[in-house]
This record gives C-alpha cells, sequence and structure tokens, in this order.
C-alpha cells in the first residue's frame, strides 16, 4: 500500500472516531458548545501545519477578503450543521447525506465558475442522489431537522470548496488556515453563551479528544495528499461509510435496514466512478503532456518532466 494511501485510510478513520464522540454528546451540550471546544483542540495539532516561508500575522493581508470571509462563514455554517446531524440522526445517513456535496460542488462548479460537465459525469451524480434517496427515503418516513441540516451541510461545504478554488491561488496559506479557524471558534464562542453548560469532567475529556481527532486528521490528510496522487486519496473518503456504520451499531445500537444498505453501496460506486475517472483524465493529461515536452525538445529523462503521480 503506498504510503500516501496508508495516511489517508488513518486520516478518514481518524476523521470518523471523531464525529462518533460528537455524536455522544447527543442533547446534553448545544450544537455551538460542542463546535466549540471541538474547534480549540483541533488547533493544537493543526499549529504544526503552518507553511514555510509564512507567518501567522500576515493572515489578515488578503487579496480577496469578501471572498475570504465568505469561506469562513460557510465552513462554520457547515462545521455547526454537521454537528446538529450528527446528534440527531443515524450516523450513517448523515454521512449518506454529506456525500451529497459532489452534487453541489458539480452544480456549483457550472453556474459560477462556468465549468463543463459531460454527460457520464451527470449520470454518476444522479446515481448518488438515487442512492440518498434509498437510505433517507423521503415520503415513506418521517424526516427530521437533523436530515436536512446534513443537507445543508453538503450544500455549505460544496460553497466552501468552490469558494477555496477560486482564491487558493491568490491567497496566502496561513490565511486559509487561521480563518475560518478563528470564525469558527469566535461564531461558536458568542453563539453558546445564552445556553452554556459547564462539561463535566467526562465530557471535557471527550471533547478533548474528538477535537485532537480532528486535528489529527487534517495532519494526516495532509501528509496523505503530499505522498499520493489526488485520485488515489479522493476513494479513501468513503472508508467513512464503513466506519459510520461499525461505529453506529456499537455505540449506538444504528442497524440500517436493507434497502439502506443498497442506498449507501450506490451512494459509495457512483462516488468511486466520479473519482476514478478524474483520476483516468488526469493520467492521459499528465502522458499528454509529457508527450509534447519531448516533441518540443524538453528534457528527455522523464523524472524531469512535471506530471500527476500514478
Amino acid at each position: 500500500m503506498p504510503v500516501g494511501v496508508f495516511y489517508a485510510v488513518v486520516a478518514y478513520s481518524v476523521y470518523s472516531c471523531g464525529d462518533a464522540i460528537i455524536k455522544g454528546f447527543g442533547q446534553s451540550l448545544s450544537v455551538f458548545e460542542i463546535g466549540f471546544f471541538i474547534a480549540i483542540f483541533s488547533l493544537i495539532p493543526a499549529l504544526f501545519v503552518k507553511p514555510k516561508g509564512e507567518r501567522w500575522r500576515d493572515s489578515f493581508r488578503l487579496t480577496h477578503p469578501g471572498l475570504v470571509h465568505l469561506r469562513s462563514f460557510t465552513g462554520v455554517a457547515s462545521s455547526a450543521l454537521v454537528t446538529y446531524a450528527f446528534v440527531t440522526i443515524p450516523f450513517a445517513e448523515t454521512y449518506s447525506l454529506v456525500f451529497m456535496m459532489p452534487l453541489f460542488i458539480t452544480l456549483m462548479s457550472v453556474l459560477v465558475l462556468r465549468e463543463k460537465v459531460d454527460v457520464l459525469r451527470w449520470a454518476m451524480l444522479a446515481l448518488g442522489f438515487v442512492g440518498v434517496m434509498l437510505v433517507v427515503r423521503p415520503g415513506f418516513r418521517e424526516l427530521q431537522l437533523g436530515h436536512l441540516s446534513a443537507l445543508a451541510c453538503a450544500f455549505f461545504g460544496a460553497a466552501t470548496t468552490t469558494i477555496l478554488r477560486v482564491i487558493a491561488p491568490q491567497e496566502k496559506r496561513v490565511s486559509l488556515i487561521a480563518l475560518p479557524a478563528l470564525y469558527i471558534v469566535v461564531v461558536n464562542a458568542a453563539l453558546m453563551l445564552p445556553s452554556f453548560v459547564m462539561p463535566t469532567l467526562t465530557q471535557f475529556v471527550l471533547l478533548a479528544a474528538g477535537g485532537t481527532f480532528v486535528g489529527m486528521g487534517h495532519l494526516l490528510l495532509i501528509a496523505a495528499t503530499r505522498n499520493a496522487a489526488a485520485s488515489q486519496v479522493a476513494p479513501i473518503q468513503y472508508i467513512q461509510i464503513v466506519w459510520a456504520i461499525a461505529l453506529g451499531a456499537i455505540f449506538y445500537v444504528e442497524y440500517p435496514d436493507l434497502l439502506a444498505y443498497v442506498g449507501i453501496g450506490v451512494v459509495v460506486a457512483s462516488g468511486l466512478v466520479n473519482v476514478l475517472i478524474d483520476g483516468a483524465r488526469a493520467r492521459v493529461a499528465g502522458r499528454f503532456a509529457e508527450y509534447r515536452a519531448r516533441r518540443a525538445g524538453s528534457p528527455t529523462n522523464m523524472a524531469e518532466v512535471q506530471g500527476p503521480e500514478i
């Protein structure tokens, strides 16, 4: 197993463990209080990812301040919404709805970024939507606010990703790390005050563990993307569905029915096909670039030609 893929497996597994801890709080603490403490503790390992050559004090020197602050807001919204979903609806259902994010990202790429999407991609996204409907089954069962929260989380998460694609080339990485974290801490701190309940010692330890898992997952995912191609790392995210089913059954006595398992399988299959399509296109583009470089008299040593990792 490539080391980058191994890092990705551990990263998404650690994320799932952190999410399972968050789910365990139920309604004992407010969503904003949970979000505040998780964000605080997640910053501890995140402090080690400051890019070389950049300074934290430069975080507010922005090229696109409006978009950077909008991205930070959408990040806060998606974080709060998924937390509410975790504590109110089954684990696997939350993940299934959150995995609607690729559909929203594609829609935004067409409407906002004016990108073109082929028929096969739309077909796979439609198949993923069908899978989610099999899991949730609106009209055949009573939906809760948590289901809508998970779906809204997917929308705001897609907006966060879309904005990042626009601003990442021009903004400092410390800005993209520090400002979203600052937003999450400050906004959750303000909103938790009216209903603040002092956590017990056990709850405090669990919040520390959950936040540390989230921060560690972030570091490991960065390591994964540095050591493996995106087309190798992206499919690993679907291991979270497996963890959701396992952790939900072990700790929360949640057992999806047969139709839900079918829907989850459809969601995973459609997502994997989308990732494989991207990976194949990247490899073709890389090989074509190498061919053109050779024809243009560029270095003949293949190791000197920049191309995607395969």
